[in-house]
C-alpha cells in the first residue's frame, strides 16, 4: 500500500517499532565490538538511549509530527549512554529540529530531516571516524535525496533507506581497518540499521518476529539554584566583566517569525560582549549566564527572541570588595550560601575503586563504566547535586566522554570535562586537582596527568578472534594495555605477568594493583613476588577495587 503523508500517531509507531526491533537485537550488536571484552556495550547503550526517547513519546502521543518529534528528541538526549547513544541522540536531534513545525510529513520533509540530523551529528563529534554509524547516516541521508527525486511514496523512500544503510554497514570493513581486521562490521552502524528496519517495518505492517534477524540467542534487557561568587584571590580591578546576569528567554512565535533563533548564532552574539558564557536552548526557552560590562544589551539581544523571565543582575566588584572588607572584619566569616567553589563528579564500577575515589577528593561516584554507561541525565543528576560553582567530571571511559560532554551543556554551573579514558587516568588527574588553583590552572594539570600514567587490565574473553596478530579463544585472558590487547593465554597468572613485562621498564616507579571481585588474595600475592623478583626498584601499591569483569586493573608511574 503506498503512503504518502505521515502523521505524528503514525510516526510513533514507527518510533516505537524501532526501538522495539533494537532491543530485540542489542545483544548481536553488543557482540559485534571490536574488542571481545565482556563489556561491549554499544548495543545496550543505544537500546537504553531511544528507549528514553520512545518514553517520551509514548507520554506525548499526538497527531502532531513535529511535537512527537520533539518528545523523541528530548527522550533521547536525557537517556544518551556511551558514544553510539549520544550520535543517535544527535542524529534525531537534527532531524526532531528539522520536522519541529510540521503537522504531518511528505517524502521531501523526510529526506531534509534525515540530511539535517547527519549534519547535527557530525558537528557534535570533535574527530568524526568514517566506517561507524555516522557514515552509515551520512549514505543514507544522501541515498535519501536521490531516491526523494523519484517517489512520493514513504514506503519505497524507506525501502531504498533500509537497503543503501545495509550496503554502507557491509562498507564500514573498507573504511577502518581494524573492523576487517577483526572480520564485523561497526557495531553503532548496526544499531542504527535496526532503528531504520523498524520503521520500514511499521509503514509496512509487517511484524518484526517475521523480519530476518541475526541468529543469536536474545534475552529481555532489564535493567539549584545558580550561585556565582568572585573568586577571593582576585583583586577587585582585575575583574574585567563586572557584572554577572542571568536571564531566561520564553520563545514567543511572533518574534521568532522575524528573528528566527539559533542557538549558535545567539552564542556568538553574546560572546562578543562578555566571559563565562553559558547558553541552553529547549525548545521552549533559552538560559543564559554571561558576565559582562552590558547586562542591559545581553537582555535587550534576548529580547529579539521573546519574554524575559528569571533575571538576575549582579555586581561583581561591588560583591568582592564586600567579602574583603568582610574577611578583613570579621574573625571567621561565614559564607552567605552553603556552595563549594569546586566539585568532582566521577565514574566507577566496584565499591573498593569509589571509595578510592571519595579518598582523594571525588564528591560523587557514579557507578559505570563497564556493562552499564551512566547516562546524560545521571551525569546532570550528580553534577546538580554536587553543589559546586564548578565542577570537574572524570568519566574514566571513552564511551561515557560524549555523555559527560553533553550533560555539561545541559547545567548552569560551570563544568569541565577531563577526557580520562582509565580509571587509573582519573585517579591521576584526581592526584593533581588543586583547590586552591584556578579553573584554567587545574584543567591543564588534570588534562596533563592523563598523560603520566600507564594503563592496564586484564579480562577475559567472550568469542573467538584474531586481533593485530593474535589468536584469542573463547574464555582466554586478556591483557590490555592502553586499549590495546597485547597478550592473550589461557592462564590468568601468565597472562598477567606478561601484561606487566610489556608495562614496565626502566623509568617506572610505581606499580598501583587494582584487584578484581574475582581475583584471590593468593592470585595477587603471586604477581607481588613476581614484581619484586624481576623489578625491584618498583613499589607495588594494592587496593582491592571489587570490580567485575577484570581481574585486574594496573597503573604504572
Amino acid at each position: 500500500m503506498s503512503i504518502t503523508v505521515i502523521d505524528g500517531n503514525r510516526f510513533a509507531e514507527m518510533i516505537f517499532h524501532g526501538a522495539n526491533h533494537l532491543s530485540r537485537n542489542a545483544e548481536y550488536v553488543d557482540s559485534l565490538n571490536v574488542f571481545p571484552v565482556p563489556d561491549g556495550d554499544t548495543g545496550t547503550n543505544m537500546n537504553l538511549s531511544i528507549q528514553s526517547g520512545a518514553k517520551e513519546v509514548r507520554n506525548n502521543k499526538q497527531s502532531h509530527v513535529g511535537n512527537v518529534g520533539k518528545a523523541l528528541s528530548k527522550g533521547l538526549l536525557m537517556g544518551a549512554r556511551g558514544n553510539s547513544g549520544v550520535i543517535l541522540s544527535q542524529l534525531f536531534r537534527g532531524f526532531a529540529k528539522s520536522i519541529e513545525e510540521k503537522e504531518v510529513l511528505y517524502v521531501d520533509d523526510f529526506v531534509q530531516a534525515l540530511n539535517d540530523g547527519v549534519d547535527t551529528a557530525y558537528k557534535a563529534v570533535m574527530k568524526p571516524v568514517e566506517g561507524t554509524i555516522l557514515t552509515v547516516a551520512k549514505d543514507v541521508a544522501k541515498r535519501a535525496k536521490e531516491v526523494g527525486n523519484q517517489t512520493k511514496d514513504l514506503t519505497v523512500l524507506l525501502e531504498e533507506v533500509v537497503k543503501e544503510a545495509k550496503a554502507s554497514l557491509q562498507r564500514t570493513p573498507d573504511l577502518l581497518p581494524v573492523l576487517k581486521e577483526v572480520g564485523v562490521v561497526d557495531s553503532g552502524g548496526q544499531g542504527l540499521v535496526f532503528v531504520l528496519e523498524g520503521f520500514l517495518a511499521s509503514l509496512k505492517g509487517v511484524k518484526l518476529d517475521d523480519m530476518e534477524t541475526p541468529e543469536v540467542s536474545m534475552e529481555q534487557l532489564v535493567k539549584n539554584e545558580h550561585h556565582k561568587s568572585v573568586q577571593s584571590f582576585m583583586d577587585t580591578e582585575d575583574i574585567q566583566f563586572g557584572y554577572c546576569t542571568e536571564f531566561m528567554v520564553k520563545f514567543q512565535e511572533d518574534k521568532l517569525k522575524e528573528n528566527p533563533f539559533s542557538e549558535e548564532q545567539f552564542r556568538n552574539a553574546l560572546s562578543e560582549i562578555g566571559d563565562s558564557l553559558l547558553v541552553v536552548a529547549d525548545d521552549e526557552i533559552v538560559k543564559v549566564h554571561v558576565h559582562t560590562e552590558q547586562p542591559g544589551d545581553a537582555l535587550n539581544y534576548g529580547q529579539r527572541f521573546g519574554e524575559l523571565i528569571n533575571l538576575k543582575i549582579e555586581n561583581m566588584r561591588m560583591q568582592h570588595s564586600t567579602i574583603v572588607e568582610g574577611e578583613k572584619k570579621v574573625e571567621a566569616p561565614t559564607p552567605v550560601k552553603n556552595r563549594s567553589e569546586y566539585g568532582i563528579v566521577t565514574v566507577a564500577m566496584g565499591s573498593g575503586i569509589s571509595e578510592l575515589f571519595k579518598s582523594i577528593g571525588a564528591q560523587i561516584v557514579i557507578e559505570g563504566g563497564q556493562t552499564m554507561n551512566p547516562s546524560t541525565e545521571d551525569i546532570v543528576k550528580a553534577i546538580q547535586e554536587v553543589n559546586a560553582e564548578k565542577v570537574f567530571v572524570l568519566p574514566n571511559n571513552k564511551n561515557i566522554i560524549l555523555a559527560a560532554e553533553q550533560a555539561r551543556d545541559l547545567v548552569e554551573q560551570e563544568v569541565v570535562v577531563i577526557p580520562s579514558r582509565t580509571v587509573p587516568q582519573g585517579l591521576s588527574a584526581l592526584l593533581a586537582f588543586n583547590p586552591s588553583a584556578d579553573l584554567k590552572q587545574n584543567k591543564e594539570a588534570m588534562v596533563e596527568a592523563l598523560s603520566h600514567v600507564k594503563s592496564g587490565q586484564v579480562t577475559y574473553a567472550i568469542r573467538d578472534t584474531n586481533f593485530d596478530g593474535l589468536t584469542i579463544k573463547k574464555g582466554d585472558y586478556m591483557g590490555i594495555k592502553e586499549g590495546e590487547i597485547v597478550v592473550s593465554n589461557s592462564n590468568l597468572l601468565e597472562t598477567t605477568k606478561e601484561l606487566i613485562h610489556q608495562m614496565l621498564d626502566e623509568e617506572s616507579e610505581i606499580l598501583t594493583i587494582i584487584k578484581g571481585e574475582e581475583t584471590t588474595t593468593e592470585q595477587v600475592e603471586q604477581i607481588v613476588s613476581f614484581v619484586e623478583e624481576h623489578y625491584e626498584d618498583v613499589e607495588v601499591e594494592i587496593h582491592d577495587g571489587q570490580q567485575p569483569l577484570y581481574n585486574f586493573i594496573f597503573a604504572v608511574e
